[in-house]
């Protein structure tokens, strides 16, 4: 059968990032984290010194280059020859990635690479605009949500696993500043992608998450199978 896409949206925390890239390796697909080229520009904004509007973003865009390999420990990021990977999650990228990812020109340079690299499917996206914008008829559309607590919580093991110092007050505050701002931009909001399945992940474990995914992966191979056999009786 040809490859699939397959979308997982959501906002931050809700698990897109770590169960996208288990699904992926179940399937044989590759993974792409359209996350950390939003905060990839946002880096290099902030290097720059250069203020997040459209004309000095989309010149910073033109001068970049972008790109994702796939490696032994997960996909690692590059710009322009540098493995930014280790910087992306820093504080002040996931402070200034919500207002760089609102501005149009970022997100018309990032929507036509993730077109370009998912262009032949067999491809696990995550993001907050790939089943509504970037891929809208994808085959398999996913949308995951999770309460505030719980998105916190996950977020707060990730900061102390990574050695940073972070307080969950201000850790909760940031994601719902981020939910605000990712929902209410004019351009591309995060927004459940129609036809998409909303899977709840407050209380599933990532296995769980994984195969209830891979089960819409087999309902929808069943039917096209199906749909496929009848056309050629």
């Amino acid at each position: 059968m040809k490859p699939i896409t397959i979308t997982i949206d959501g906002p931050a925390g809700a698990g897109k990032s770590t169960t996208a890239r288990r699904v992926a390796e179940k399937l044989g697909y590759v993974y792409i984290d359209t996350g950390a080229m939003y905060r990839a520009v946002t880096l290099a904004a902030l290097r720059a010194n250069i203020p997040f509007e459209e004309k000095p973003l989309n010149d910073l865009c033109n001068s970049l280059n972008i790109v994702l390999e796939q490696s032994f420990d997960g996909q690692r990021t590059f710009v322009s020859g540098e493995d930014v990977t280790s910087l992306l999650r820093q504080p002040d990228v996931t402070d200034a990635v919500s207002a760089v990812s609102a501005v149009p020109a970022v997100r018309r340079h990032l929507v036509q690479r993730q077109r370009e690299i998912g262009l032949n499917g067999g491809v696990v996206m995550d993001g907050r605009d790939i089943g509504s914008v970037v891929f809208p008829y994808a085959q398999v559309k996913v949308f995951l949500v999770a309460d505030i607590e719980e998105r916190t919580r996950r977020r707060l093991e990730e900061a102390k696993a990574s050695g940073a110092d972070t307080d969950e007050k201000q850790l909760r505050k940031r994601i719902v500043e981020r939910d605000k701002l990712d929902s209410e931009r004019s351009d591309s909001p995060l927004v459940k992608p129609e036809g998409s399945v909303e899977i709840d992940t407050t209380n599933l474990t990532v296995d769980e998450q994984v195969n209830r995914i891979l089960d819409l992966v087999k309902s929808y191979q069943r039917t096209y199978a199906l749909i496929d056999a009848y056309g050629k009786i």
